[in-house]
């Protein structure tokens, strides 16, 4: 039924061309000559134009609606895996087309004939262009136009706005982790936290795994979720789309980043470098926990345990409460002794800390 309503209108739209088309062919052939109509009448001629493109329009109707079928889904796609952000910069970048193509428009309505046309065309143009230099110009509007983006954030009790931040979208290697719930607790995570359920997914495949070792890892990871969700005052939703044109969980959340605007939470090195790369911003729990641990200054004392062998000849391994390896020089014939040492240098790396320090007495 749907279908024969938009036939009818593309039929009477065909009959409305075909009009304004034998009216301006009849009206240039007056100054022209193109043609003699000594004997036709002109109503004629303009009915036999206007009922041509009519059944002209009528048979091409259900290549068109077909046309406009997939044109509407392309559409949706893509909208679904535009960030907000740049769909709101798009419209408003629209907006200014239109309101300037308006501005000057009125000076061709004078124009004979095709001043009428002339508008939507340059309508047409300038609404494109002023969408596709506000989506390139999107990063310096950014900087220009510190503008916040309200959103509500539902509450026990009342709704309360709050400055636009951009959400969190867990990885599984954090969750299962179990420190971002700690860090959600002292309440420097703000925002949404997004769990996309391809990752919920992988944590069940994980959770019902024959391997008792990752079978308690995924429990442990559903147990983090929930406590997320119930304990905690913050906000969780779960996102349940999907990519199914991408195999690896990783690179899903590298898009589900991209789409949502957002960043992701890991302790995940591999993915760290795979978002950075493709410009999402990375909140690394490892990184984390390094910028918080104590500084250390070569020079510094300290009493620690040796307890194994260190790569190269001669060295011994020791620990701080946090996890900080030490590399003693000299320090392989003190294993399992507990001997002062003096720091000789820190490097810091990606993956961590490390102390080298040598034993006080040498």
């Amino acid at each position: 039924m749907v279908n024969k309503v938009i036939r009818i209108i593309i039929t009477v739209i065909g009959f409305a061309i075909g009009f304004q088309f034998m009216f301006l062919l009849l009206y240039l052939n007056n100054y022209i000559g193109l043609f003699h109509l000594d004997y036709v009448p002109t109503l004629i001629v303009e009915l036999t134009g206007t009922l041509i493109f009519g059944i002209i329009f009528y048979f091409l109707s259900s290549w068109i609606i077909d046309v406009g079928s997939k044109a509407k889904e392309w559409i949706e796609n893509r909208l679904q895996r535009t960030p907000m952000r740049d769909i709101l910069y798009g419209f408003s970048g629209v907006l200014m087309g239109l309101l300037i193509a308006n501005l000057f428009a009125r000076a061709f309505l004078s124009i004979p004939w095709i001043g009428s046309y002339i508008p939507v065309i340059f309508n047409v143009i300038m609404a494109y262009l002023g969408g596709s230099i506000a989506l390139k110009k999107k990063e310096e509007l950014s900087n220009l136009i510190s503008f916040p983006i309200g959103t509500f954030q539902k509450k026990k009790k009342n709704p309360t706005i709050i400055n636009w931040v951009k959400p969190k979208i867990l990885d599984t290697s954090v969750i299962i982790d179990g420190r971002i719930a700690d860090i959600c607790q002292t309440g420097f995570i703000e925002g949404t936290l997004v769990i996309p359920g391809f990752v919920l997914e992988e944590l069940r495949h994980i959770a019902d795994s024959s391997d008792s070792l990752k079978r308690n890892r995924g429990r442990r990871g559903l147990d983090i979720l929930n406590k997320i969700q119930k304990e905690l005052d913050i906000e969780v939703e779960i996102y349940e789309g999907d990519f199914e044109e991408i195999a690896e969980v990783d690179s899903k959340l590298v898009k589900l980043a991209q789409v949502l605007d957002g960043c992701i939470i890991t302790n995940d090195f591999n993915l760290n470098k795979v978002a950075e790369f493709q410009k999402v911003q990375v909140l690394n729990i490892n990184e984390l926990a390094n910028a918080v641990k104590p500084v250390v200054l070569p020079g510094e004392e300290m009493v620690v345990q040796v307890i194994k062998d260190g790569k190269e000849t001669g060295q011994g391994v020791a620990y701080l409460d946090d996890g900080t390896m030490i590399v003693v020089d000299g320090g392989k014939k003190h294993i399992g002794e507990t001997i002062g040492v003096m720091v000789t240098s820190v490097l810091q790396t990606a993956a961590g800390r490390m102390i080298f320090a040598k034993p006080k007495s040498l």
